[in-house]
């Protein structure tokens, strides 16, 4: 995710814009609807006597229909990048909840408890992150052994296994008589809250705009670039060219910018930063807790950029 300060440094975050993967591509469409134009400008203007002209009235009603799919496009996608920063903001509370409830039910002194939760806990949060990418990493998650790590990696979903290994964790401490059955009902909704929230993540990540209407706005967009200079060339001859640029550039824009968060727990440079939510949560963890954390390898962020 791409961090930057609002209202400063206008034209300071208008340059960084070029490192998005997604202007970048946006970029080359717009340059090939350039180039296609200018061959058609040349063309006309040129080598052909008769007059070409297409009434504009059809490309002004045209550009309104487009507009409006633009704005459903647009808006169906922030809610699902919206809905899913909500459900990563519903994690982290009840992360920090389940911590402190079990710091404070938990038998004093009993630190072996409080380590082996503040570590479920913390790689329930960093398997989602990468569950809901292209699957779970065992080797990122902390203070497993050997023998941890294989049972680990012979799961299909690994957050469905720690957040089971959390209720049988505290269902030991429970039936051990070191807490009661009114501690169990406190924290048994910041546990159930984990897989309320992975499930919703999921049905975000997989339940996707229609596939055909997002073709059909790409294809209606790109259709209305290329008809529209026969109705700009007789009024506008050469300048034809930056007009359709512009016109394209905004609308492909909007169209790319809506595909891009639309899965936003992703690595593209506006997708959800979860890695770094997860890392927060790690740490307050650790910390409510009061118990200490390993230190670990600095992240490799290659897609996370902070803009001054």
């Amino acid at each position: 995710m791409i961090i930057y300060e609002t209202n400063k440094h206008f034209l300071g975050d208008i340059r960084h814009l070029t490192k998005s993967w997604t202007m970048q591509k946006m970029l080359r469409s717009t340059l090939a609807v350039t180039i296609l134009t200018t061959i058609f400008c040349v063309v006309v203007e040129e080598f052909i006597p008769q007059e070409i002209h297409a009434p504009s009235t059809i490309f002004s009603l045209l550009g309104i229909v487009l507009s409006v799919l633009l704005v459903f496009r647009t808006n169906s996608a922030y809610d699902r990048w919206w809905e899913g920063r909500k459900q990563w903001g519903a994690l982290v509370n009840h992360c920090r909840n389940m911590a402190v409830t079990a710091h404070t039910i938990f038998p004093e002194g009993d630190q072996k408890s409080r380590y082996e939760m503040a570590t479920m806990i913390s790689n329930f949060c960093i398997a989602l992150k990468e569950h809901l990418r292209q699957g779970t990493k065992v080797e990122e998650l902390i203070h497993l052994s050997a023998q941890e790590k294989e049972q680990y990696s012979q799961r299909k979903h690994i957050p469905n296994y720690i957040s089971t290994l959390i209720h049988q964790k505290v269902q030991v401490v429970y039936r051990s008589g070191a807490i009661s059955g009114a501690d169990i009902r406190n924290i048994k909704p910041h546990l159930q809250a984990l897989l309320d929230i992975s499930g919703a993540c999921e049905r975000i990540k997989k339940t996707p705009i229609p596939f055909s209407y997002s073709v059909y706005i790409k294809l209606l967009i790109l259709t209305y670039s290329l008809m529209l200079p026969f109705g700009l060339i007789k009024d506008f001859g050469y300048f034809t060219i930056p007009l359709v640029t512009f016109i394209f550039f905004t609308f492909i824009g909007v169209e790319m910018m809506g595909s891009e968060i639309e899965d936003p727990f992703g690595l593209d440079c506006n997708d959800l930063p979860t890695g770094d939510i997860a890392n927060t949560i790690k740490t307050n963890v650790f910390e409510i807790l009061e118990v200490e954390l390993e230190k670990q390898p600095v992240e490799e962020r290659h897609l996370y950029d902070k803009v001054f």
